[in-house]
């Protein structure tokens, strides 16, 4: 284990600013998804099941814009990809707060399509900045500044939306995401690492200069768009999904668990407890000496969430939670790392933005398929009913990537084999 290799990241001053501003720019984007559906509840007077249609109407837009909108970074660059992304917050989010519940359902599929890709901004950005061998520390590190994010930003919204008018609270979410989209479009990370801008360049004069050259953020000329997709990034997005089911149903079960006990006063501070276990595994898992299978780290997150359905009391399932939460954000890292190896640096975009999608379907997944067993079985079954479906996931792409490995080495040394001949 080696937690020099943190200072030695922190040390890039691009990577500083990456880290930095991901970490604000999240602050109010965890925090407005809870807050609009509490205004639609409290202000509007509507039911949760029609707050929910929002957050889905949201959410699917969401999943839909990640690809496309990465797809455009890889295109077109940073900068006009978020200038439209800027000028929707600005009319749209701030007027949201002030509509009918008829008008918001379709004006949140309108924000959520239009909203700043920031995951795969701050992602591509963090990894354009670090050497290679540092990269896997640089996105622990990414997914510690996120976990504080999502424990803070919520926590602080939710009690200004008990306080304060939802409509204002809203308003003032708003305001710090368009800060936020404008503090990403001034500082304009590289989206592309030097040595693949500097080929790009190389690459369009070589083609006779008739092409323009190729800047930070945006592809180099050749090569058909879905010459990146594979069985072993199909195969990590599958991992990304399945990850999140876990995490969502065990979401959803933490909350039927602690009210079947009585206990539902708990339910904000276990959440911290679990999501400290996630950053401190996000610490460890940087500081590791070497990477581990994307399979073996999700097998690992479904067998110890498995033990969470026997906890007889509160403190024991605190206990549980915060175990099965230190591979947490270890297996969400090792899924972006391991894509962002097998996809080409000027696919890197739209690749990242799938992998988002793919997370946002296993948050769809994960939280209907732990509530339909709490339901008909008990609390304890939405913990064994996400757990199971990310250890198939596990066990198939673990055997899998083994059998590649061994075709692959069986391959080199049939080529060896003919070398010698030859």
């Amino acid at each position: 284990m080696r937690l020099s290799a943190y200072r030695d990241v922190t040390a890039i001053a691009g990577a500083r600013s990456v880290l930095l501003i991901g970490f604000l720019v999240r602050l109010p984007m965890f925090a407005t998804g809870i807050v609009l559906m509490l205004h639609v509840v409290s202000t509007l007077g509507r039911t949760y099941g029609e707050a929910g249609l929002v957050s889905a109407a949201f959410t699917i837009a969401l999943a839909i814009s990640a690809p496309w909108r990465g797809r455009l970074l890889d295109r077109y660059g940073l900068r006009r990809v978020v200038a439209p992304s800027i000028v929707v917050t600005a009319l749209v989010w701030t007027a949201m707060p002030f509509l009918e519940y008829a008008v918001l359902l379709p004006v949140s599929v309108l924000g959520g399509l239009f909203v700043v890709p920031s995951f795969s901004i701050l992602r591509q950005g963090l990894i354009a900045v670090v050497p290679d061998d540092r990269r896997r520390t640089a996105l622990s590190l990414d997914s510690v500044f996120t976990e504080l994010s999502f424990m803070i930003g919520p926590a602080v919204a939710v009690w200004a939306a008990a306080t304060y008018d939802t409509r204002w609270v809203l308003v003032v979410l708003a305001v710090l995401n368009l800060i936020a989209a404008l503090v990403i479009y001034t500082v304009n990370p590289p989206l592309r690492s030097e040595q693949a801008a500097s080929a790009g360049s190389t690459a369009a004069a070589a083609s006779g200069g008739s092409a323009e050259p190729v800047e930070p953020g945006e592809p180099a000329a050749g090569g058909p768009r879905a010459s990146w997709v594979s069985l072993s990034v199909v195969a990590v997005l599958v991992a990304a999904a399945a990850s999140t089911i876990v995490l969502a149903g065990s979401d959803v079960s933490i909350v039927a668990a602690l009210r079947s006990t009585g206990d539902a006063a708990s339910i904000g501070w276990v959440l911290s407890v679990w999501g400290a276990g996630s950053l401190i595994g996000g610490l460890l898992y940087g500081a590791w000496h070497r990477s581990i299978s994307v399979f073996w780290l999700l097998g690992g997150l479904a067998l110890s969430t498995l033990p969470v359905a026997l906890a007889g009391s509160l403190p024991w399932l605190v206990v549980l939670l915060f175990i099965c939460g230190v591979l947490c954000a270890p297996t969400i890292t090792a899924t972006v790392d391991h894509l962002s190896r097998v996809v080409p640096e000027e696919y890197r975009g739209e690749a990242m933005g799938w992998h988002g999608s793919a997370m946002t379907a296993g948050q769809a997944i994960g939280a209907p398929l732990a509530g339909f067993a709490i339901d008909r079985a008990g609390w304890g079954w939405g913990f064994i009913s996400v757990s199971l479906a990310g250890l198939v996931v596990a066990v198939v792409g673990a055997a899998a990537e083994r059998v590649a490995r061994t075709r692959r080495a069986a391959a080199a040394a049939s080529a060896s084999a003919r070398e010698l001949v030859l």
